[in-house]
């Protein structure tokens, strides 16, 4: 099979939303296109509609203009909570640091986390969702009501027994998470998990508002709620921290989480009565329309239950190499998040609506296009972040991390983590769209087992180094599982869809990784020159850490204007559109 090259028709580019010419086609009539929400940190498997009317281009179309906006507006309300995120970390290092306590809520937090991804918010969302639109669009307001209404108190009844059992069985199940642990930091694990387990019912509740909310293309409240979470658990973590001594201190943290979670469900709950849904009593645990949703969970659920396992196996071996890395490793990812998530999530939302309509059309040479096109813009943004990140691993943790209890041994340690994380950014947001390219062609399944591999590689690998090279050997398994998984879905997708324009991909990757090796050359001399000038005081390592990251950044944008790389132009053009 070959691969399509240059001579191959032009992409989607979702800075001008043009898209290639649809042979035959030869009028253009209005077409409603389905808007489904994303959530951003997960992927799901969501039913693309199949056309029934002739294809025209989005920009004619109103409704997919609002889309554009919504999807701009969704990028910048995540990087808000992203940078809120790491200012709520930057606040609790300066309290706790990554001590014992730190590192014991961090368990105590991601048992609970690893419940809500098997059966709460993201799970929820992705199956609900297409089925309560149906039922809306065939004018089955009443059943729509009846379907929500039923789920909502399904949800809440669930989880609310799963809490209770896990509250009482917690002295039981958490040594299993933290088999480093004892005495009192595991005493402290135990209760911080009792203490944080009911968000899990918050969270399954949000899933639920969230999913009518988005059926009604209402966006703002979830996108922006995120950003008061953090803010929330920030302030009762200053005003609570006073009323603790020692160790118990962590409770503030916990109980600002708790806290902050309410606030985090009553913001979009407050935004229903701005829709016409309305919660009924009329509950029908019989419907087919629920069964039809818990079988829809299935893949999803797995699949988010195996991509967050991943997460906890980093803490979980953590603990067998000391106190502190599960913390190390946990403050690390915090870092590592902050491009990710702005830049990834941001190419694979606006690419995603478009490969689930081609895929509905079996266009496969426009998907292919618009997928390898999407993939060249994620290396152009994410390499030169990674190459930033490895030079600069050091002065960045310090800025954002050392300060109060956080000194700098711990600063060493989380910068280690830091360093080996930065090696996995470009594949794991490879990894995001590859995922839902699967999910757009309605093979939720591939990807599940995927993960699985995935999973099983972590483990292997983690057990293999943690005990040689510590925290850099548990964060480098994980780097070695990403690696596998795109690795493995680039072949899956490559015999089905003839080819991935690899031979582009690989150009462009090799040009960007010239012009980011200038960035990291750059931004470590500026760097050093200007630390060793400057001193390290708070206003000396935010202006030498921000002129070296500006300096090298403009190295960057000038080196692959010079290399003539195309998706360069294209997201020049996408960030002046926004």
């Amino acid at each position: 099979m070959t691969e399509r090259g240059e001579g191959a028709g032009e992409p989607f580019d979702p800075s001008t939303r043009d898209f290639p010419a649809v042979e035959g086609e030869a009028e253009r009539l209005e077409q409603r296109h389905e808007v489904v929400s994303m959530d951003t940190s997960t992927f799901m498997a969501i039913p693309a509609p199949t056309p029934t009317t002739p294809f025209v281009p989005p920009e004619f179309d109103e409704r997919q203009g609002r889309l554009g906006r919504s999807t701009a507006f969704f990028s910048i309300a995540t990087a808000f909570s992203r940078v809120a995120g790491l200012v709520r970390e930057i606040v609790a290092a300066s309290y706790f640091g990554i001590t014992g306590p730190m590192s014991a809520f961090t368990i105590a937090f991601q048992v609970p986390n690893l419940v809500r991804s098997l059966f709460a918010d993201a799970a929820i969302q992705a199956a609900f969702v297409p089925v309560f639109t149906e039922e809306l669009e065939k004018g089955n307001k009443r059943e729509a009501f009846r379907l929500a209404s039923t789920l909502i108190y399904l949800v809440t009844l669930v989880l609310g027994a799963v809490t209770a059992i896990f509250v009482l069985a917690a002295p039981l199940v958490v040594p299993i998470f933290a088999p480093g642990f004892s005495g009192e930091i595991l005493d402290l694990t135990v209760t911080l998990s009792q203490i944080l387990f009911p968000i899990l019912i918050l969270l399954g509740a949000t899933g639920m508002v969230v999913g009518v909310l988005n059926s009604y293309d209402r966006f703002a409240a979830f996108a922006i709620s995120p950003f008061f979470w953090n803010v929330v658990i920030i302030l009762v973590l200053v005003l609570l921290e006073p009323a603790f001594h020692g160790n118990d201190r962590i409770y503030a943290y916990a109980i600002g989480v708790l806290v902050g979670t309410v606030v985090q469900l009553a913001i979009p709950a407050w935004d229903l009565r701005n829709t016409p849904f309305r919660f009924t009593r009329d509950i029908d645990w019989h419907l087919p329309d629920v069964r039809r949703v818990l079988l829809l969970m299935l893949p999803v659920t797995l699949s988010l239950g195996l991509i967050n396992f991943d997460l906890l196996l980093n803490s979980i071996v953590g603990t067998l190499v000391s106190v502190e890395a599960p913390a190390a490793i946990d403050k690390a990812f915090r870092i590592y998040m902050l491009p990710q998530g702005i830049f990834s999530v941001a190419v694979a939302t606006v690419a995603f609506p478009t490969l689930a309509r081609f895929a509905a059309r079996q266009e496969w040479d426009n998907l292919r296009a618009t997928m390898s096109n999407g993939m060249r813009q994620i290396i152009l943004l994410l390499i030169p972040a990674a190459a930033a990140i490895l030079v600069l691993s050091v002065p960045m943790t310090r800025l954002v991390y050392q300060r109060g209890e956080f000194d700098a041994a711990q600063t060493h340690l989380v910068a280690q983590a830091l360093f080996w994380f930065a090696f996995s950014l470009p594949f794991n947001g490879l990894y995001l769209l590859l995922t839902r390219t699967f999910f757009s062609l309605q093979r939720p399944w591939v990807p599940t087992a995927v993960a699985g591999s995935n999973l099983v590689v972590d483990v292997i690998f983690s057990f293999a180094f943690y005990s040689p090279f510590g925290v850099g050997g548990v964060v480098a398994a994980t780097v070695i599982a990403t690696i596998s998984s795109v690795v493995a879905e680039a072949v899956i997708l490559r015999r089905q869809l003839h080819g991935l324009e690899l031979p582009r991909f690989i150009d462009t990757a090799l040009r960007a990784t010239a012009a980011a090796a200038l960035l990291a050359g750059v931004s470590y001399v500026v760097w050093y020159g200007l630390d060793q000038w400057l001193g390290r005081d708070l206003i000396a390592q935010i202006v030498s850490l921000g002129v070296a990251l500006a300096a090298g950044f403009a190295t960057y944008v000038a080196a692959t204007l010079a290399l003539r790389i195309p998706e360069a132009n294209q997201i020049v053009r996408l960030i002046r559109r926004i």
